[in-house]
């Protein structure tokens, strides 16, 4: 069951909280969740005339697909996903039930699957994880837009 809601309430630097939840109960629905992605960056660019690059656009729905299907995988319970844009990214965030924080494992050319956080790691602007009181919390910033010569802008190393 995918349960929406959108919101434009709180001020932001755009006037208004750009923003889209929703929660995830099933597997299955991790399809539904890139498309949630998908919509709310095309609205964030045709309504709000923010800039969107292909880029940003394709890298945001990796990052939900592999922060919802870890929450789905490893935590009982249903997920939160909620995108919002904030200082030039769309910041994508998780909440699951479980309490263990996912470590990124040691690169290992052998090693089949188990690679969605080291992707979220390197092609994020930044990534932050915490426990909540039930559950935990994961953040993972993505630039918006790439500057004029096709360079990714806005990456903190």
């Amino acid at each position: 069951m995918v349960h929406v809601e959108e919101s434009e309430g709180r001020e932001s630097l755009f006037g208004g909280q750009i923003s889209v939840s929703a929660a995830f109960e099933g597997s299955e629905e991790i399809a539904e969740a890139r498309d949630l992605a998908r919509s709310f960056l095309t609205d964030v660019q045709a309504v709000h005339g923010l800039p969107v690059s292909a880029r940003a656009m394709d890298i945001v729905q990796l990052v939900v697909s592999e922060l919802v299907t870890n929450a789905r995988k490893y935590a009982p319970g249903p997920c939160l996903l909620t995108l919002e844009v904030s200082g030039g990214a769309v910041e994508v965030t998780v909440w699951d039930s479980g309490p263990v924080l996912p470590i990124a494992k040691a690169a290992d050319p052998d090693r089949v699957g188990q690679h969605g956080l080291e992707i979220v790691m390197a092609v994020c602007r930044s990534i932050e994880m915490h426990r909540e009181p039930v559950g935990k919390r994961i953040k993972a910033a993505v630039v918006l837009a790439d500057d004029p010569g096709g360079d990714v802008t806005g990456r903190l190393v």
